[in-house]
């Protein structure tokens, strides 16, 4: 399993954005899902944050190709 921050082919439910970072965090993608869920009822830029990381992980299948 890759520790790197990247997005996963396997387990997206939307972008792959949760499934990575639980990849890396070594937990659960459900939970990571449920704590942004969360997140959301309270005041802040969640959503510009998950944007950014959409934007900034990369595809698993472009750091295989890459090898970065």
């Amino acid at each position: 399993m890759s520790r790197k921050l990247v997005r996963p082919r396997q387990g997206r439910m939307f972008a792959g954005v949760c499934a990575g970072l639980a990849q890396r965090f070594g937990t659960s993608a459900g939970l990571i899902r449920l704590l942004f869920l969360l997140s959301l009822l309270l005041p802040g830029s969640q959503l510009i944050i998950y944007l950014a990381l959409w934007i900034i992980m990369p595809n698993e299948d472009r750091y295989l190709i890459h090898g970065r």
